[in-house]
């Protein structure tokens, strides 16, 4: 199966390679799930590009799940291969910007750490990473962009700027690179601000990013 995200402005598609996620990489969000920002270096883990799910799509709640949550984040589209970048290299390898949400099974996820087991089944499963189209651009034109702003059947529930990442994006960049060659097709999620919180069946969630042509909606439905 073919996973790509269109591209805003061009005929063409963005094909998906890997789906690289950040974890607690914004201070507030880092201490509302009980850990201390300050002492942390960025850590990673991975989505399968079956998590993949366009804007529109329906976003089924998983039947293993009783506890499912929104994290609202900045998605980087890697557009050049590369591995052990430097900081100040690193803008080169960005090829554009998408608003995604990584959608977390946050009982299996607690489970999961309780156990000392992986959070696959927590974070990979089909569907788990909505995203918008690609809008082309580089870390210089993000700066026009504003807030991420989450609503929940129309109510603000999450909002946040990417200027407040605790590893902004170079510095992201360079970390993964260190341990995988990032490749075109590459999607970065770059972690969540403060207010995570639950999803219901038929529940309508739509994010942005202040400034972005693309809006990302998605409906929670039953399997």
């Amino acid at each position: 199966m073919k996973y790509a995200l269109p591209i805003v402005g061009s005929n063409t598609e963005f094909p998906i390679n890997k789906i690289i996620c950040i974890g607690r990489n914004y201070a507030e969000h880092a201490r509302e799930m009980g850990h201390d920002p300050e002492r942390e270096p960025p850590f990673f883990f991975f989505k399968p590009q079956s998590a993949l799910a366009q804007n529109g799509d329906d976003f089924i709640y998983p039947h293993f799940s009783q506890q499912v949550e929104h994290e609202l984040e900045l998605v980087v589209a890697i557009g050049k291969s590369g591995a052990n970048i430097s900081v100040a290299e690193a803008r080169h390898y960005v090829f554009g910007f998408a608003v995604g949400l990584d959608m977390t099974c946050r009982d299996r996820q607690k489970e999961a750490k309780q156990l000392g087991r992986p959070w696959e089944l927590a974070k990979g499963f089909d569907g788990s990473a909505p995203c918008t189209a690609i809008q082309p651009g580089s870390l210089a034109d993000l700066e026009k962009y504003g807030d991420l702003v989450l609503t929940r059947n129309g109510e603000e529930v999450q909002r946040g700027n990417w200027r407040d990442m605790v590893w902004p994006i170079p510095e992201l960049i360079a970390q993964i690179s260190r341990y995988f060659k990032l490749e075109t097709g590459d999607l970065i999620f770059t972690g969540t601000p403060a207010g995570v919180g639950p999803v219901n069946v038929g529940d309508k969630l739509e994010a942005r990013v202040e400034g972005f042509s693309q809006q990302l909606t998605i409906k929670i439905i039953n399997q």
